[in-house]
């Protein structure tokens, strides 16, 4: 009862001064800004909101944790796992000059996610775009190598690692502007097939190799009740035959996975090159948003993620951000719910996802070095 009342208590609290906030504080802060800077932009004024704002959230936080109901608001350990393995980098790692710049960088970590009750680990210590990296994500599914229908979608990830200058830089001239070569989806649905760089697909006259579809023959496998506790559910995006076909070989390479107790299936990723600041959140999403997909399409309850990371790194430009990612407090993973079930992978589009009460920080301006 003392909890629940502390609790009570402090979201009251915590809902009044955002009111105040919102009403009082803001408009004070717009004209301090415009009196007080001659080169006054919008940018300017969202900062220091974000800036107040952080300092609120941080103390409802520490707050809950003091007074508040622990069971509601029981530290999130599970992505205490990424700030550590970022601190750890910081502390500890080596400063290396490797293809596009200065990393601080380590060998070898990992992490595991449980996945149960319906939870998605979003990362909560800055705003993860997590539709962006579900849009990717059913492009891959569909075995799709041109980002140009991402862009129409709003998504450009893959703009700097498909530009004219990247493509030529990796003797890619014959290819347009957009097409990531047999990467990722192309792997995953035609492993090792003929590849036409013109439609970013598989070469379709009778002549040409049609490859392996390995997410098909995985679907297959767990919806056989027979067949599904097989140790080789295994799904590669490293094709050596290919590599230099390819705008970037890809740093997620091998994903297996693993079925218990008759339905519990679970995913373990090994990625050979880890933008941890960045790239990670992302990886960590799209490989659980992959494993709830699979699990509900299958009719299995998805149970764990786990990540295995080769070289992990953080550029020496993100440094500084990465110091202020490391001082927050993490919030409770969302909930996905996904609420049709197709019958055919492909036919999975964003709208059928739902994830919530996704409850996060700010995001934090990292660009992607490509």
């Amino acid at each position: 009862m003392i909890y629940l009342f502390f609790n009570n208590v402090i979201v009251i609290c915590f809902n009044l001064i955002t009111m105040i906030f919102n009403i009082l504080i803001i408009p004070g802060i717009l004209l301090f800004t415009m009196n007080s800077l001659h080169n006054f932009t919008f940018k300017s004024f969202t900062n220091t909101i974000d800036y107040y704002e952080n300092i609120i959230r941080q103390s409802f936080v520490e707050l809950m944790t003091m007074y508040g109901n622990g069971n509601a608001y029981e530290y999130n350990n599970e992505e205490q796992q990424y700030l550590d393995i970022l601190s750890d980098i910081l502390e500890t790692g080596f400063t290396e000059n490797g293809r596009n710049g200065e990393t601080i960088s380590k060998f070898g970590n990992y992490m595991r996610f449980s996945l149960t009750d319906n939870t998605i680990p979003i990362l909560t210590c800055k705003k993860v775009a997590w539709k962006t990296c579900l849009k990717e994500l059913l492009w891959f599914i569909r075995g799709e190598t041109d980002a140009k229908l991402l862009q129409k979608q709003g998504v450009h990830i893959w703009d700097g690692n498909t530009s004219r200058e990247f493509l030529d830089s990796r003797g890619l001239e014959t290819y347009p502007e957009g097409v990531i070569g047999p990467g990722y989806g192309f792997q995953w649905r035609s492993f090792n097939a003929d590849y036409d760089c013109l439609t970013g697909k598989p070469m379709t006259d009778e002549t040409h190799y049609k490859g392996i579809d390995q997410l098909q023959q995985i679907i297959d496998q767990l919806k056989d009740p027979e067949k599904r506790n097989n140790r080789r559910i295994i799904m590669s995006a490293w094709n050596p035959c290919q590599l230099d076909q390819m705008a970037l070989p890809p740093c997620h390479i091998l994903c297996q996975f693993n079925v218990h107790d008759g339905d519990k299936l679970s995913c373990a990723l090994y990625q050979r090159s880890c933008d941890v600041p960045v790239g990670v959140p992302f990886n960590i999403a799209s490989y659980c948003f992959l494993t709830h997909l699979l699990a509900k399409h299958c009719g299995l309850k998805p149970y764990e993620f786990i990540h295995f990371m080769g070289n992990v790194h953080i550029y020496e430009q993100h440094v500084d951000a990465v110091k202020t990612l490391i001082n927050r407090r993490p919030f409770d993973f969302p909930k996905l719910n996904i609420k049709n079930v197709k019958n055919n992978i492909n036919d999975y589009e964003i709208d059928d996802f739902e994830v919530i009460d996704y409850i996060c920080w700010p995001a934090i301006k990292m660009d992607m070095i490509v």
